[in-house]
């Protein structure tokens, strides 16, 4: 139903709730449309133009458009039909699912789809299975929590380390987030809407593509069965191979060549089907889905970055239920708007860590005992939550029986030790295999630049799948590592056949491309020089773990390692070089506030206290806003600031989802702050307490941010009991919060000294303006025309322009919702003047089309 706000016009409200109306309307448009040619708000002429739109979703859209030129009154009008219509039609829409039966052919096919899928999914492969080595799906699979919920949307840059310790807290809060099994994945939890869109995010080697393997298992072994006839499993990687127009139907027979005779059946049977699109993010045209050409019948050829845009808005297969994975850094090119549910994958437990363990070392006493060396490392044992590092981590407790060197502390000594493991577990029996033979020992440095080599150029390229005429795929030829590292399978065209080879997870291949690119004389890609543009954000993440990654290799302690081990050196010039340019990147960021975070763990995967000595900013502003912060994050936070004793002039913890325990943790950080910002957190009493023992002992702040962090009287009370203790805080903001009257009277002795502005705007305070705070100018409630508020937009302005493109487009969102009549205030013009100069800029410079289309649709917004 299509509500109002009263701050809204008509128009207004159709503007802002376009994605959800087109969602929303697609399946009653054609007699929607009927009513407002008889109501005389559309005439014939609209009607028709309506009609010759492809599609019922493009014709809701053709709707709206010319409402949008009709003006005020017709927009109101049509809200109101529309409202009326929905409810009429949910009146008659109970009991009217029947189904046909079907004819024995097709459910000869259905059989016969099952038996493949049992044979495609009883077998796991895990990451350095030998050759002939068959482990089955039943034995080994470990469950893994599914979390409903919108979770990881706001998560832009790579995301590999956001569990360790939230993961546990993330299970205890089953109130928060409601636990799912697969039988629910498509079963609507309150009944108004059905679920026919999934997306299931998680980070990498969570477990996405193993639980797409589990519920092809389930379904063919008819356990938990999902209410299907077919199930049809397609993964982007595959479709990346696919550079020519096809159909659907095409892209299904690509591997299901025995679904032939049956389906267009299967197709015209449609809400009996279930599409699985995995991986995403691996998607060479990922950026690029928010499509303009749809395809609505199955046999009609398109770009396949068309026929999946297609198929997500509903054009194509509009009863199909389809589920989608990806990683969470991808998710902001999704149209998110035909989603009916987001799921989280959380990774195991730590009993299924430890059921894990169990399993793999098929030894209760050696699980134990390994367990136990994990337990006391907490980089492994936070890693360990994500099945595919916990199976790196067995790998290298089974290969090395200890730890090579000294303990690991960084991402990249873990997989430094697992090349380590595999390179000694692979090559021994080969080499004398070779030496039997007469034959020459390829050198191991050789081989791993080789592979490093392929990984590299297929990274730049955002490809994960490469064929065997690939001149880099050539040169592996008899290399007898490859099999350890190369996943391999065969991609059928029509008239020939060819190998085609992937790296084992995508990890593996972000971190063989730092090696090469650590050893070689290759200079380091384009997309890391931060010189370039900001506002372009040439990488969106694509190669955040790969700059970790790449620090964490030219640093002593794994140059050392895989000097000795592997033969492999690192040059000097370029370690140097790469030092000097963390420092300069660091110094940058901190003194113009940009995104810090992943220069920070840059730093961390260093481990050099000198090189974090060597820092020396001349403001110090670490700037980690809309990041959702693991420990790790916290870790790297903490590392870099411990070797900075000065005054921290602006910590910006906006929208990370800190919690109590994280602010206890960083306490001592917090209380060398000027300016803190903690606003868009959920932050209780415990957080509140946290933030109150700061402000008693802290001789440096003076600034405080608390917008839109569900704070509410009690909180504010705690606070300003300890304002009053040390008297040093001159700023509170507390825009978008739930303080009442009663709330806003605790701070009244405290302005205008020490508290020279309080903003409380948005809040929950009534018209009548209490009378013991007087006409006190420190205390706002509503906008002004001053300088404070033309400080405000400065602020954010100055955000907007340190902000990628993508983080541009999470601010807009925020500041563009303001009421029309604080627009007449001279500061506000100003503000929205100099944002749509930045914005038309930025579309000026902008090379990617669906980031294009996001500004300009904010730019519409500003010139109304």
């Amino acid at each position: 139903m299509v509500e109002t706000d009263g701050c809204y016009s008509s128009l207004t409200a159709i503007r802002v709730l376009r994605v959800s109306l087109v969602d929303e309307l697609e399946g009653r448009i054609d007699s929607l449309l009927e009513i407002l040619v008889s109501r005389e708000v559309f005439t014939r002429d609209d009607r028709e133009e309506v009609l010759c739109q492809l599609g019922p979703r493009a014709r809701v859209r053709k709707v709206l458009d010319v409402l949008e030129c009709k003006g005020e009154e017709a927009a109101k009008i049509f809200i109101s039909i529309s409202n009326q219509h929905e409810q009429e039609v949910q009146k008659y829409s109970k009991g009217d699912n029947t189904d046909q039966p079907q004819s024995i052919e097709y459910n000869k096919v259905k059989q016969k789809h099952k038996d493949v899928l049992r044979r495609r999914s009883e077998s796991m492969l895990f990451y350095n299975t030998r050759h002939g080595e068959k482990i089955l799906f039943s034995e080994h699979y470990v469950n893994l929590l599914l979390v409903d919920g919108h979770q990881g949307l706001d998560i832009k840059r790579h995301e590999v380390l956001t569990f360790g310790q939230k993961r546990l807290s993330m299970q205890q809060k089953s109130a928060v987030h409601r636990k799912i099994s697969l039988a629910e994945l498509f079963l609507s939890s309150n009944g108004n809407r059905p679920v026919k869109k999934v997306l299931v995010t998680g980070v990498a080697g969570i477990g996405k593509t193993i639980l797409v393997q589990k519920m092809l298992f389930d379904f063919a072994t008819n356990k938990n069965c999902l209410a299907f006839d077919f199930v049809i499993h397609l993964t982007f990687r595959d479709l990346n191979l696919i550079d020519k127009p096809a159909s659907f139907q095409e892209l299904v027979l690509r591997k299901n060549r025995h679904l032939a005779k049956e389906l267009d059946n299967i197709l015209a049977n449609d809400n009996k089907l279930l599409i699985i699109l995995d991986g995403f993010d691996e998607f060479r045209h990922y950026r690029s889905c928010d499509v303009d050409v749809f395809v609505t019948e199955p046999d009609e050829e398109a770009e396949v970055v068309e026929v999946f845009g297609s198929l997500m808005l509903g054009e194509l297969l509009p009863n199909a239920s389809v589920m989608l994975t990806s990683r969470p850094a991808a998710v902001n090119h999704i149209p998110v708007g035909c989603i009916d549910r987001f799921v989280l994958i959380s990774g195991f437990s730590l009993l299924e860590v430890q059921d894990f363990f169990s399993r793999y070392f098929q030894d209760n006493a050696l699980a134990d005992r390994m367990f136990a060396v994990v337990s006391a490392n907490d980089l492994m044992l936070t890693l360990c939550y994500i099945p595919a590092f916990c199976y790196i981590v067995c790998c290298i407790l089974k290969e090395s029986k200890d730890l090579c060197g000294q303990s690991p502390k960084t991402m990249t000594d873990i997989y430094v030790q697992y090349l380590v493991a595999l390179l000694r577990s692979h090559t021994q029996a080969r080499a004398e295999t070779f030496l039997q033979e007469g034959k020459d020992v390829q050198p191991l440095s050789d081989i791993v630049l080789k592979l490093g080599r392929l990984a590299f150029q297929k990274l730049m390229e955002h490809q994960t799948l490469f064929y065997s005429s690939d001149q880099d795929v050539a040169a592996l030829k008899g290399c007898s590592l490859v099999s350890t590292f190369l996943d391999k399978t065969v991609a059928q065209e029509p008239g020939c056949t060819e190998e085609v080879y992937s790296f084992a997870h995508l990890t593996v291949q972000e971190f063989f491309a730092a090696v090469f690119c650590a050893m070689t004389d290759h200079p380091l890609p384009d997309a890391l020089q931060q010189t370039a543009s900001l506002g372009e954000g040439s990488n969106y993440g694509h190669l955040d773990l790969f700059n970790r990654f790449l620090s964490g290799i030219l640093s002593k302690r794994n140059a050392n390692l895989l000097s000795r081990q592997v033969g492999l050196c690192c040059r000097k010039e370029k370690v140097d070089t790469y030092r000097q340019r963390i420092i300069r990147d660091l110094v940058t960021h901190c003194e113009n506030g940009a995104h810090i975070l992943n220069h920070l763990h840059c730093l961390f995967e260093q481990q050099d206290p000198s090189l974090a000595l060597a820092v020396q900013p001349e403001t110090l502003r670490i700037n980690v806003s809309d990041e959702t912060l693991s420990q790790m994050d916290y870790n790297a936070i903490k590392y870099f600031l411990n070797f900075t004793k000065s005054t921290i002039s602006e910590l910006d913890l906006t929208g990370t989802g800190v919690s109590s325990e994280a602010l206890r943790d960083i306490q001592p950080l917090l209380q060398r702050c000027q300016s803190l910002w903690l606003g868009e957190n959920n932050l209780d009493m415990d957080a509140a307490m946290v933030i109150a023992d700061v402000l008693r002992v802290s001789g440096s702040i003076t600034h405080l941010g608390l917008g839109w962090s569900n704070i509410g009287d009690d909180e504010i009370q705690a606070l300003s009991c300890a304002i009053r203790v040390n008297k040093k805080l001159e700023e509170l903001w507390m825009e978008g919060n739930r303080l009442s009257d009663r709330g806003l009277l605790s701070l009244s002795d405290l302005t205008p000294n020490p508290l020279k502005k309080v903003v409380a705007i948005w809040n929950n305070l009534t018209d009548a303006y209490p009378e013991s705070l007087g006409n006190q100018e420190s205390i706002t409630v509503d906008f002004s025309d001053d300088d404070m508020w033309e400080a405000w937009g400065e602020w954010v302005f100055k955000r907007c322009e340190v902000s990628s493109n993508e983080k541009l487009i999470m601010v807009l969102h925020k500041v563009c919702n303001i009421s029309v009549h604080c627009l007449e205030t001279r500061w506000a013009k100003t503000f929205y003047q100099q944002l749509s100069q930045l914005i038309k800029s930025r579309i000026e410079c902008c090379t990617e089309d669906d980031m294009c289309k996001k500004l300009k649709k904010f730019e519409h917004i500003l010139n109304l």
